[in-house]
């Protein structure tokens, strides 16, 4: 028997959105965004407890949620048995599948500040993996907090550039209000416009200490 103590921390967190939503907060924002851009099939690229994806789901899209806290992933599962949930660290994302080839998707999203989330120094290689997770002419969408210490729109730009990404289009939030560079939020969209080249974990390296530096 497993002594150690269960963590609550899906629990606490879907519970935190649940209250906004109570009280009238829109707490659907992400999904109307990404449900306008004409995608089919998408890549819920932390997940968390499964908010945006099950409201794509309902939206009639295709959705794969990832995340790698399996305590966010307890409570995705219970709320929505009948979609996909994998267990995955996004540096080293890899789905596949049945013939063993890296599954694609019209878009890979990060809501949430997913990028602020992932371990300090595996960015770019996390942008790498969702590249080669996109069908050519896919469309990664990310929105996160713009951080000088951690990661700025210019820096993230490069990242994308470096996986075959470029931007589409930028907004200050995902009610698409204009974006400068004095916004303190943005929500971007980069396109694959070629084969990302595989990266290795040096290269990745690499380019994060170069372009977060």
């Amino acid at each position: 028997m497993d002594l150690r103590p269960r963590s609550t921390r899906g629990e606490d967190f879907d519970a935190a959105f649940e209250a906004r939503a109570r009280h009238g907060m829109d707490v659907h924002g992400e999904a109307r965004f990404v449900a306008s851009l004409g995608v089919r099939s998408v890549l819920d690229a932390g997940c968390g407890t499964g908010r945006m994806a099950i409201e794509l789901a309902r939206s009639g899209l295709d959705v794969v949620g990832v995340d790698v806290d399996p305590s966010m992933l307890d409570v995705a599962r219970r709320k929505a048995p009948h979609l996909e949930w994998a267990l995955e660290d996004l540096a080293t994302l890899h789905l596949v599948d049945r013939q063993g080839r890296n599954r694609r998707f019209d878009a890979a999203v990060m809501a949430g500040n997913v990028m602020l989330f992932v371990r300090r120094g595996t960015e770019a290689a996390v942008v790498a993996a969702l590249a080669t997770h996109l069908q050519p002419g896919g469309l990664l969408v990310a929105g996160f907090e713009l951080d000088a210490g951690r990661l700025t729109w210019a820096a993230y730009d490069m990242l994308c550039a470096r996986a075959g990404l470029r931007l589409q289009e930028r907004w200050s939030t995902w009610d698409r209000d204009a974006w400068t560079a004095a916004s303190g939020f943005a929500v971007s969209i980069h396109r694959l416009d070629e084969a990302p080249e595989p990266f290795s974990d040096r290269s990745a390296e690499e380019a994060t200490q170069t372009y977060l530096a």
